[in-house]
């Protein structure tokens, strides 16, 4: 995401490179670029034009210190001011109530109905409650078809009145049924239009005034660029909406829409999509998307998906294996398959510090542990815990038994013996180490 926009403002940063201090000229010259890139982003040039004037005022006021490069000060005032632009900080979805009545609202094809699922999978797994989902959009029998599917996947109920044509209704007794099931959280998907008409408006604010919900999100696709700010807008006078989602962050954006959205309604950006698995939704911390914009990586991010995903008493067993040299294939399988549930492989490296622009035109599929684990299922136990009966013929059966060839096995097998080697040593230096903390003087 924001490859183009990254790539830009890193060329116009390019301009104070051997300069010894900031002018008026170079710092002009700078953000004549960056306004640019903004642009071609698709950012209102209302908003472009106050961000590098902010940005301006900043680099002028400042005394640069000897140790700190010009470039490297204008990297900092325009990561904070992207921030700024973004919302400043981390605002969380309001879950106050019992239940706690989410509305949900958009134009047709913004991703309302996955959102719904994608949100209601986070909630109950991260946050441990119980929702309902509602299927509200009485037009649409697609719609309502397709937030039963993702219910079930997500084992979560959804509530829908067959033949009722009145959303009003169906939300009111949705609610009295989710006191009656101890449902916490009501998840209210509405219907959207091809585009905002009066009608639409009337019956999602009639939803509104009967239910009061405790939050109303805004769904709104990022591929749209400015049209989507200019709707967020429209839908806010009428709804007094609570927080932006911005679906399909993952796709061929520009970013305009992220840049410009929270400017031009003044609600924050609490949810982003980014990807179509279930659970690839993600809370919106500016601070976070200002260091990815700027090819800085998000550790903060990519630890707290780790965590999610790695409990301590495996990597305590793990750690036991690693430094008695037992780490197996079957281990090996399990690192993988919890790496994949943290979602888009070049999403992820791209949270990594210079990875993001290493792999700028390298294509990573989601399926590209497809092979491996093909010829790790085709292992048998006793080979997967012990890769030294690994003769030539098992290898020839794995081969065939995987689709692979013997070449793609004995590369995997070379690979894993090497990474079970790298993996013991570094184990073993971490024990070293506590033993040596330990050992130290004693007070």
């Amino acid at each position: 995401m924001f490859e183009n926009l990254n790539e830009k403002l890193e060329r116009s940063f390019k301009l104070l490179k051997g300069q010894g201090k900031i002018t008026e000229i170079n710092v002009a010259e700078t953000l004549k670029e960056v306004r640019r890139a903004l642009l071609d982003a698709d950012v209102n040039f209302k908003i472009a034009k106050s961000f590098t004037e902010n940005v301006r005022k900043k680099a002028l006021g400042m005394d640069v210190l000897n140790a700190v490069k010009p470039s490297q000060l204008m990297v900092k005032i325009v990561h904070d001011e992207l921030a700024e632009l973004m919302g400043g900080k981390f605002i969380d979805i309001n879950l106050k109530g019992n239940p706690s009545v989410i509305l949900i609202a958009g134009l047709q094809g913004s991703g309302k109905t996955t959102f719904s699922g994608k949100l209601a999978k986070m909630l109950k797994s991260k946050k441990g409650r119980h929702p309902l989902l509602v299927a509200c959009d009485v037009y649409r029998p697609a719609a309502i078809e397709q937030l039963k599917v993702l219910g079930e996947q997500i084992g979560v109920p959804v509530f829908t009145e067959d033949g009722s044509k009145n959303p009003v209704k169906i939300a009111l007794e949705a609610i009295r049924q989710a006191k009656l099931q101890g449902n916490d959280v009501v998840i209210i998907d509405t219907a959207g239009r091809l585009a905002i008409d009066q009608e639409m408006m009337n019956e999602i604010s009639a939803v509104k005034d009967a239910v009061k919900p405790h939050e109303i999100l805004f769904v709104v696709d990022s591929m749209t660029g400015q049209d989507a700010v200019n709707t967020a807008k429209e839908f806010n006078d009428r709804l007094d909406f609570d927080g932006v989602v911005l679906t399909k962050l993952d796709g061929d954006t520009r970013g305009g829409a992220a840049l410009s959205i929270r400017s031009v309604v003044d609600k924050p950006i609490k949810f982003v999509g980014t990807g179509e698995k279930l659970d690839a939704l993600d809370n919106f911390h500016p601070e976070r998307m200002a260091d990815r914009i700027l090819g800085m990586g998000d550790i903060v991010s990519l630890v707290e998906k780790a965590q999610e995903q790695f409990d301590e008493e495996e990597s305590r067993r793990l750690q036991q294996k690693l430094a008695k040299n037992q780490f197996s294939f079957t281990d090996f399988l399990k690192q993988i398959q919890q790496i994949k549930k943290m979602g888009n492989l070049k999403d992820l490296a791209g949270m990594i510090p210079g990875m993001g622009k290493a792999l700028k035109d390298v294509e990573i599929e989601d399926d590209a542990f497809k092979h491996i684990e093909a010829i790790i299922y085709s292992m048998t136990v006793a080979e997967r815990e012990d890769p030294s009966l690994l003769n030539g013929s098992r290898r020839k059966r794995i081969a065939d038994g995987s689709g692979t060839n013997i070449q793609e096995v004995n590369r995997l097998i070379k690979q894993f013996a090497e990474t079970r080697k790298m993996m013991k040593i570094v184990s073993q230096g971490k024990n070293l180490n506590r033993m040596m903390g330990n050992a130290g003087p004693k007070r």
